[in-house]
Order: structure tokens, then C-alpha cells, then sequence
């Protein structure tokens, strides 16, 4: 008997059981879109993510408090200091006029307009806000010099603020009350869309003296530094670091854009990889799934394999039937999980990034063409090693 007719009789087998081939193939099935769907999930975030990042141009540095791995300063001291707007002055003085230093604090805040509320992040920075790499202006206007250095009650909010309190309006002009003070909206940002830890569109932008009298601090987040000419940028890391040593000590961190790159690439890379991970227990929960139904319709069709071993068929005929029958199963259930995972991540979109890799699809559809075969292989060898006669006998 060649595969054609070992494949022929196992689609007949499967055919006879409809609803238990069904059952069985849904782990498979629920394994594989579990797979497509978080893989997708985590490679669009990271592709999102990074590439906002890359394009707001390689000239930009960041200083952060504390010691992060890669990052500046090599020495003692400095435990706990907070940066301080004295900082950005110094460093401003240090750096010249041709980079800008641009200081940054970052809080949570709850907004309210009308009756509606709903929880934003509130970002400040000085006159120099439109280089703070927080977005791109859809309308209105940023804050200026005199608004920022007299810590005028002005704001400029995310797409996300505007589609949760202010849907259909034009809010700019608006009152916003932002944790219980009111702000005067002059500018809406262009939409960013979902990302990493949550949609990055419910933000409000303030001037940063607003922002240190609402939070009751002296502290700023982070520096930002955006050098005149990318190619300095190793040179102005540099100097940067020479400049707050003496302050901090190694108690700060200065990462350049292909830094900050790189680090969040590799993060977000470990938490894909994670994610495909945990889903591919549902896989092996298929697997064990479709050994166990296999071992039970061998059990279910003993005396059949004593009546064809009796006819002449061979083990090795035995053996490719049920495998054929657990690889079909586990095959089919792969390409449904494939459609049902591509889908849901393409139906997803609206609420977060994803995308769809040709890697992760024939990973998934390999895995669970595997799937069957390791599976199957037990089951198979057991039926094709049955004694004819004791077959036979089977009740």
C-alpha cells in the first residue's frame, strides 16, 4: 500500500469522527493564534516604538538621575540628587548656545471637561518645548518664552485627550482642568496611536514652572539635549559628562539616540520573545491533545489493524496511516490558527500597534507541523506493532 491510499484512508478515519477531530485540533488551533497574535503584538510595538524614536533624528541626547547600564559617568558620590533646572542652566552654559538644553518633568494628572474625566500624563518643559521631542503639532500653537517663565495656566493636549473629552470639538481655546486647576488650551498634537505600556495620545503638554508649582517640586525628569550637529553628538556626550561629574559623581546616566535605541530594541526584543514563548505552551497542550485522541482511536480500532495486518498490510503501513492522521490534524489546525491569529492581530490595529512577520507565521506553522509528527509517532508505532491474532481477540 503506498502514502496515497495510507492518506486516503486516514482522511476517511478523521471524516468518521468529525466533532472529536475538531476538538482535538482547537488546541492546536488555539496554540498557533495565541503565537501569531502576541508575536504580532509585540514585534508592531517595538517597530512603533523605535521608529518614533529614529525619527526624531539622531542629534538628540538624554540625561537621566541615577546609573542605568551603558550609560556616562565613571567616578563616586552623588547618591539620590535629583536634576534640577540649575542643571539645564549649567549645562546650557557649558554646551553653548548652538545646543539646546531642554529640561523635562513628567507626572500623572486627572482631567476634567465638564461632567467627562479620564486619566492623562502630564509632560512640562520650557520655551524650548517644540524640541522636546513630544509630538508634532496638528493645531494651534506651543507655549512661548513668556508663558513658560511665568507659569501661565496654558496647555497643549494629545488626540487621545480630544477624543475622550472634547469629541467632534475643536478644543483649542477650551478650559481643561488638569488636577483640579484650569488650563487654557492652545495647541492639539498629531495622533501617535497605541504603544508600549498604553496609548502615548493622552497627554497634556505644560510649561514647566506650571508643572513644578502643580506637583509641588523643584525637580525636572529628565534633560534633554539636542545638538546642532548630529555628528558632534559623541563630543557633546562627552562634555556632558565631564560637566555633571563633579555634581553626581556616577549618580547619572547620558544615553545618545542609537543608545536608547539599541537598549529598548533589546528590551522589547526579550518581552517578544517572552510572549511567543508562553504561547507556545498552548502548542504543546495541543500536542499532548492530539497524542491522547490518538492513543485512544488506536484503542477504538484495534480489531480493524488486526483485520488489515491479517490481509497483508504491512507495519510500516500501519505506522504512516496514524502518523498522516495526527500530522492532518495538527496541520489543518495550524492553518486555522494562522488565519484566526493574522486576523485578530489585523482587527487589533485600531487599539494597538501589531504586525504580522513571515518568521513568526512559519514558526508557528512549523511548531505545529511538528506537533503532530512528535506527537503522533507513539500512537503510530504502537498500532503498527499490535500481533494480528491478539488483534483479532480484541473486544
Amino acid at each position: 500500500m503506498n502514502l496515497v491510499e495510507s492518506f486516503r484512508i486516514a482522511m476517511r478515519a478523521l471524516n468518521a469522527n468529525k466533532v472529536r477531530s475538531a476538538l482535538t485540533m482547537l488546541g492546536v488551533i488555539i496554540g498557533v493564534a495565541a503565537v501569531i497574535l502576541l508575536v504580532s503584538i509585540g514585534t508592531g510595538v517595538q517597530s512603533q516604538i523605535t521608529g518614533q524614536i529614529a525619527g526624531l533624528g539622531s542629534n538628540l541626547l538624554y540625561v537621566f538621575p541615577g546609573k542605568m547600564e551603558g550609560g556616562g559617568g565613571t567616578g563616586g558620590g552623588g547618591a539620590g540628587k535629583k536634576l534640577t533646572i540649575d542643571d539645564v542652566k549649567f549645562l546650557q552654559s557649558r554646551l553653548g548656545p548652538d545646543n539646546v538644553v531642554i529640561p523635562e518633568l513628567a507626572g500623572a494628572g486627572d482631567l476634567r471637561y465638564h461632567n467627562k474625566t479620564m486619566s492623562g500624563q502630564i509632560t512640562a518643559s520650557d520655551e524650548n518645548v517644540k524640541d522636546a521631542a513630544i509630538g508634532t503639532l496638528a493645531n494651534g500653537r506651543w507655549y512661548g518664552r513668556g508663558e513658560a517663565v511665568g507659569a501661565s495656566r496654558v496647555a497643549v493636549i494629545g488626540s487621545g485627550v480630544v477624543d475622550t473629552l472634547f469629541p467632534g470639538q475643536n478644543p483649542v481655546g477650551s478650559s481643561l482642568d488638569v488636577n483640579g486647576q484650569p488650563f487654557r488650551i492652545i495647541g492639539v498634537l498629531e495622533k501617535k496611536g497605541g504603544g508600549f505600556g498604553g496609548s502615548q495620545d493622552s497627554v497634556v503638554s505644560i510649561p514647566l514652572a506650571t508643572a513644578q508649582t502643580l506637583f509641588a517640586t523643584r525637580d525636572v525628569s529628565v534633560i534633554l539635549v539636542r545638538v546642532a550637529d548630529a555628528k558632534q553628538v559623541d563630543s557633546v556626550k562627552v562634555q556632558t559628562e565631564i560637566a555633571l561629574r563633579p555634581r553626581f559623581g556616577d549618580q547619572f546616566t547620558v544615553f545618545t539616540q542609537a543608545q536608547t535605541l539599541s537598549f529598548l530594541s533589546t528590551i522589547l526584543g526579550t518581552l517578544t520573545a517572552m510572549l511567543a514563548g508562553l504561547a507556545s505552551i498552548s502548542l504543546l497542550v495541543g500536542g499532548i491533545g492530539i497524542m491522547n485522541i490518538m492513543l485512544v482511536s488506536v484503542s477504538e480500532r484495534t480489531r480493524e489493524i488486526g483485520i488489515r495486518k491479517a490481509v497483508g498490510a504491512r507495519t510500516y503501513d500501519i505506522l504512516s496511516q496514524f502518523v498522516i492522521e495526527a500530522m492532518v490534524l495538527s496541520i489543518l489546525g495550524g492553518v486555522i490558527g494562522i488565519l484566526l491569529g493574522a486576523g485578530g492581530a489585523l482587527a487589533m490595529r485600531g487599539v494597538v500597534a501589531t504586525q504580522v512577520t513571515w518568521w513568526a507565521v512559519t514558526l508557528a506553522f512549523v511548531f505545529s507541523a511538528a506537533v503532530g509528527v512528535f506527537f503522533g509517532v507513539y500512537p503510530a508505532y504502537r498500532a503498527s506493532r499490535l500481533d494480528p491474532i491478539e488483534a483479532l481477540r480484541y473486544e
